[in-house]
């Protein structure tokens, strides 16, 4: 009777996890999503749009909205022919905003794309240096996962940048490169410093929740 109870403890609290894990990946997906929005409405708004060029993006928008929609209502196609076909009306659909702009804007847009990365670069120089103070990296260390979080920095970037990708893959293999570089840095860290990170980590985690 002990052995059953334990079991059945062990599946809730397994189950529980899972559950709570799948909430999390829900709610990240939201974020990032409403994150990607506000990035285009920022965008948008600083390319200074006319009204006239405003209501051709939104019938452009509408319309592609509508070739989605019946295309994911089309049960006649395979999964690949599926998404063949997305990736072509989303290259449609981004030519036909980038016709609407005129040469000053698009020259605009792609200065803030740059800006854009320049600011990721710094953000990840800055966590880089943050790590190697918490956790008192030696050069040695420093240099090694400074050189893995390149690779994959520039992996995740080839990512972002591969048009071919549905939004729902994409975001599956970020987070895998993610979990990916999370583990790989540990085989560079003592014992106590890999003891330390889970510490900073879990007191990051309270502090989110308050």
């Amino acid at each position: 009777m002990k052995k059953i109870l334990l079991s059945l403890f062990a599946f809730a609290a397994i189950t529980l996890s899972a559950n709570a894990q799948q909430e999390g990946r829900k709610m990240m997906k939201g974020v990032d999503r409403h994150h990607e929005k506000n990035n285009k409405q920022m965008m948008m708004k600083e390319l200074n749009l006319s009204d006239t060029q405003q209501q051709q993006m939104k019938a452009n928008r509408e319309a592609f909205k509508k070739q989605m929609q019946e295309l994911n209502k089309n049960e006649n196609i395979t999964v690949k022919e599926q998404r063949d076909r997305k990736e072509a009306l989303k290259k449609e659909q981004k030519a036909k905003m980038m016709a609407i702009l005129t040469p000053d804007q698009k020259a605009k847009m792609e200065q803030m794309k740059k800006d854009k990365q320049a600011q990721r670069e710094l953000k990840f120089a800055q966590k880089m240096e943050k790590m190697r103070t918490n956790l008192g990296l030696s050069d040695d260390q420093f240099a090694k996962i400074k050189a893995e979080r390149t690779a994959n920095h520039a992996k995740m970037q080839a990512i972002r940048d591969n048009e071919k990708l549905s939004r729902t893959e994409r975001k599956e293999q970020l987070m895998a490169l993610k979990e990916q570089n999370k583990e790989s840095i540990k085989k560079y860290l003592t014992p106590e410093q890999i003891k330390k990170m889970e510490e900073m980590k879990q007191h990051k985690g309270k502090k989110t929740v308050r």
